[in-house]
């Protein structure tokens, strides 16, 4: 892998386990997110696993690539799913484009690991 590629994977990794790690805590504001986004917050604290668990899975793609690339594949999904919440929630582009971005970024580091 290439430092560049080990560097996205490190730090979209570490960005995710954070953030869902802040949904698993019930930390007030991801609280109110789930109030707005009209989930319950048992379902966004299931939003909040499954960031850890991509995650987590970015990093230990690091050793083993099939498990970057399953975890790109799952979180693009999840990132597709954020965007959808926020246009639904009436969301200006400045909340929405972010989610964007950054399944974006995790599908370029998915395909930069399968064609590394």
């Amino acid at each position: 892998m290439t430092i560049f590629v080990i560097v996205l994977a490190v730090l979209l990794g570490m960005s995710f386990v954070g953030g869902g790690v802040a949904k698993l805590a019930g930390v007030a504001v991801m609280k109110a997110d789930a109030k707005r986004f009209g989930l319950s917050y048992g379902t966004f604290r299931g939003v909040g696993a499954l960031e850890v668990c991509g995650g987590a899975g970015l990093l230990a793609g690091l050793a083993l690539w099939p498990l970057a690339v399953a975890a790109a594949v799952g979180l693009v999904a999840l990132m597709v799913g954020a965007v959808v919440c926020h246009v639904r929630a009436g969301d200006p582009a400045a909340k929405t484009v972010p989610a964007a971005a950054v399944g974006a970024l995790v599908a370029v580091l998915g395909a930069l690991v399968v064609l590394q």
